[in-house]
């Protein structure tokens, strides 16, 4: 027993830019949303090899006690809002498993195939056919939540100055469809969350998958309106880059006040 959604997000980005923005996104977003003892914690972040898949292997704690609402506070027992996330990155697949200290058949995993294509493919995963498919549209203020919404990350007011792109308009993902010239690609993000609580199971599984839509929207509208920030990167910059970021992080946590999403309304 556990719910399947296959999330598909169309950018008008090329699969090799991604890979490199999406880095940069991760550090970036990291730092916002560390400070008051909470936040991210790297652990690990170093390259791997296992049958045949080469790739970079990241081990981070979340540290979410003071962002989920205060019933889940007054719930969780000690250890259930520290969040393991390992994640197995071989590009353009990876595969992201999140879990908890206190109840270890819980268990979220993100499998995530990046596709030169329009969000159009079918089975990109074995379990496309059983998934509830979800399109998320970047662009779309009305998904948006008006304490969520920061214009500097609104791709339909964004304009690249580098490459032109933005802003994105009501037709965006049809005029890009019909541009050869514009690179565009999807990730297909397929996201099953098992929780088997009884009588609880369901309602945990429902909210996680709110929360990971809401997270995905997010991280990708920012991802495009930093365009201009990483598009000149190369991957030795990113590698670079997540070393400092790794020793920011563990300051902020100590340092810095509470800040960033709350994952609940």
């Amino acid at each position: 027993n556990m719910l399947i959604k296959e999330y598909r997000i169309v950018l008008p980005i090329s699969v090799e830019e991604y890979q490199v923005g999406q880095l940069y996104a991760v550090a970036e977003a990291s730092k916002n949303e560390t400070g008051g003892g909470e936040g991210v914690e790297v652990i690990v972040n170093e390259p791997y090899e296992k049958d045949g898949e080469k790739g970079q292997y990241t081990h981070k704690i979340y540290h979410l006690q003071k962002k989920v609402p205060s019933i889940i506070r007054l719930l969780a027992p000690k250890g259930a809002l520290m969040v393991h996330e390992k994640a197995w990155n071989a590009y353009p697949y990876c595969r992201t498993v999140l879990t908890n200290d206190y109840k270890t058949d819980f268990e979220l995993t993100i499998e995530t195939w990046h596709k030169n294509d329009m969000g159009e493919a079918d089975n990109v995963h074995s379990e496309s056919a059983r998934a509830e498919r979800v399109d998320i549209d970047i662009a779309d203020n009305k998904v948006i939540s008006p304490k969520d919404y920061k214009e500097e990350y609104d791709p339909s007011k964004f304009k690249s100055v580098k490459t032109g792109r933005g802003p994105l308009g009501p037709d965006w993902k049809k005029e890009l469809a019909n541009n050869p010239n514009c690179p565009h690609m999807c990730a297909y993000k397929l996201v099953t969350v098992k929780f088997p609580w009884l009588g609880f199971g369901g309602k945990i599984e429902t909210m996680v998958h709110s929360v990971e839509k809401r997270l995905f929207t997010h991280f990708h509208r920012q991802l495009f309106c930093w365009m201009d920030k990483w598009i000149d990167l190369t991957m030795e910059d990113i590698r670079n880059m997540e070393e400092k970021t790794k020793e920011e992080l563990d300051k902020m946590r100590e340092q810095d006040e509470l800040k960033g999403m709350e994952l609940g309304e």
